[in-house]
């Protein structure tokens, strides 16, 4: 499986981006799917999970409020909605697809990752 992320990109403080992750394979419709990111010199951190049927959301608090995860049921194409971005959010953000069909936020549970698609944030 194979997934791609895209629509990063650079910011001003307070502003929006969206980004969305296709899985190559259709059987990832029935898995749970995530968002985490990773800024420079720090681990790699959950954002955002969500369930195969488009439900049971979950996110980290540091984005409550401003961050969205969405996906169609069915489907294997997951975004995230980014609202009121900070400089702290300045990240690669990965997609993932988890083992479950509803997923969490431990790394060790997803089973495959995309390449990553930077996220700038400037002040």
């Amino acid at each position: 499986v194979q997934l791609q992320a895209s629509g990063g990109g650079l910011v001003q403080a307070g502003g929006s981006l969206r980004l969305s992750c296709t899985a190559s394979r259709r059987t990832s419709s029935n898995n749970g799917m995530g968002w985490f990111r990773q800024a420079p010199g720090k681990e790699r951190d959950f954002v955002a999970s969500i369930g195969w049927n488009g439900g049971y959301t979950n996110y980290a608090d540091s984005v409550k409020g401003r961050f969205t995860i969405s996906r169609e049921y069915g489907s294997s194409t997951v975004y995230l909605q980014m609202d009121s971005l900070k400089p702290e959010d300045t990240a690669v953000y990965y997609c993932a697809t988890s083992r479950r069909a509803v997923a969490g936020t431990g790394a060790d549970e997803y089973s495959y990752w995309g390449q990553g698609t930077l996220v700038t944030v400037s002040s």
